[in-house]
């Protein structure tokens, strides 16, 4: 697996490659991770890391000039781990990832699967690091297209984001499958009675007076994930009510979202976490009565709103493909990137009778459970590549053509 990032951190795109990586090594495959210099060790992953650079020690989240030279030793990272033990396949996570495996992939004859998870191009406008009339944006869209369309197989985070591949970038749909973000609903399960007895507890650790309805957001905190929008829409919904409270849990910026809250009238309504590691989020979660997801991108996945949905926690979303995708009739919906909406679609859950919320928090956990496990992912996974290994150079793998089976061309594939 490429990942151009710095694997582990605890949000968003690393958990899909971590926990990809977990199921296919339980399956019997070989993985390793290439990957940036920083980042946390697993104990349980294989990780090789680039050399490091002097001058830019600290991991970067999102957009940065300095993922250049980031990718180009990782490029050497995958090259000499590619060399040396011969894989079967490369996953390249985002595009950096799958222009590296198919250079990689070119000029050792291995296949490459892009796990796709967003327009690079749109990505970088969200996070005001490119503009439209940028001179850069029409060479980068280009890039963008290219490594799209040269992709022997690409798994995407959602059904929209496949329609986007087709329309957008006229990538063939036979090349395309959907391989949506899942969830380990085991681990991400609501509370029992006898956990429930304690949430009064932990809440006052944190500070939470009791009596309050709990409003959690668990992401990267920033203006395209839509931290400015949640802040504002809780700024709304405290001035209708006195008994609800907002826990904001990530990173980064913290300290500058703080200052935000308390210059809204927030500073007594609103608990910022910092970074919630990715083992204890169920247990952050789970003091919750109503999730938010207020993720601006229109491309992106949004993985945590899975992670809600199998907590039986009623979650308010702003209207965007991928929201509809993973909540369907279940979801209550904002008008994109509108405050207002947002906080009106909050008051609507909190107001939600008892019982009808709980029905609607046990539907949600039961589409979670039917349709978003990572062991159909799996499938799709293994699938994909047995196409790419048994097809000759040069044919598309058609769908539903792939034998299913816990390893490449041999036992213990890689």
């Amino acid at each position: 697996m490429v990942a151009p990032t710095s694997f582990f951190a605890d949000y968003g795109c690393h958990v899909r490659i971590l926990e990809e990586a977990r199921v296919l090594q339980r399956l019997g495959h070989q993985v390793v991770i290439c990957t940036y210099r920083n980042g946390q060790d697993l104990p349980d992953l294989t990780m090789r890391r680039t050399m490091p650079i002097p001058f830019r020690e600290q991991h970067e989240v999102g957009s940065s000039p300095h993922k250049i030279a980031l990718d180009f030793l990782l490029f050497w990272t995958v090259l000499f781990e590619a060399l040396r033990r011969r894989p079967d396949v490369i996953h390249g996570h985002l595009h950096e990832g799958a222009l590296i495996g198919l250079i990689v992939g070119r000029l050792l004859r291995i296949p490459l699967v892009f796990d796709f998870q967003g327009s690079m191009t749109a990505e970088m406008i969200d996070h005001h690091f490119l503009s439209r009339s940028s001179l850069f944006y029409r060479p980068l869209h280009w890039l963008e297209t290219r490594i799209d369309r040269l992709s022997p197989a690409i798994v995407t985070s959602s059904q929209h984001a496949a329609d986007l591949l087709v329309r957008q970038f006229d990538c063939r749909p036979e090349r395309v499958r959907v391989m949506a973000d899942c969830v380990d609903a085991e681990t991400f399960r609501p509370p029992d009675e006898a956990e429930r007895a304690g949430l009064a507890e932990r809440r006052s650790a944190l500070g939470i007076p009791p009596g309050r309805r709990l409003v959690v957001y668990l992401g990267l905190l920033a203006e395209y994930q839509g931290t400015d929008a949640l802040l504002q829409a809780a700024a709304r919904v405290v001035q209708e009510r006195d008994d609800v409270h907002f826990l904001i849990m990530g990173y980064p910026a913290v300290d500058c979202y703080r200052q935000q809250a308390r210059q809204l009238g927030l500073g007594e309504r609103a608990t910022f976490t910092g970074k919630i590691p990715y083992h204890q989020a169920r247990d952050f979660l789970a003091l919750g009565d109503v999730a938010v997801a207020p993720k601006l991108s229109a491309t992106e996945g949004s993985g945590k709103i899975l992670n809600y949905m199998a907590l039986g926690l009623p979650t308010v979303a702003f209207d965007t493909p991928v929201s509809r995708e993973y909540l369907r009739q279940e979801g209550i919906y904002a008008r994109r990137a509108d405050p207002a909406a947002l906080a009106a679609g909050l008051l609507a859950a909190l107001s939600e009778e008892p019982a009808a919320s709980v029905r609607r928090g046990a539907r949600l956990r039961r589409m979670v459970v039917e349709g978003y496990s990572w062991s159909r992912a799996a499938g799709i996974m293994i699938g994909t590549y047995d196409s790419l290994c048994r097809t000759p150079a040069g044919v598309a793998p058609q769908p539903g053509s792939a034998q299913i089976k816990p390893a490449g061309r041999g036992d213990g594939g890689e």
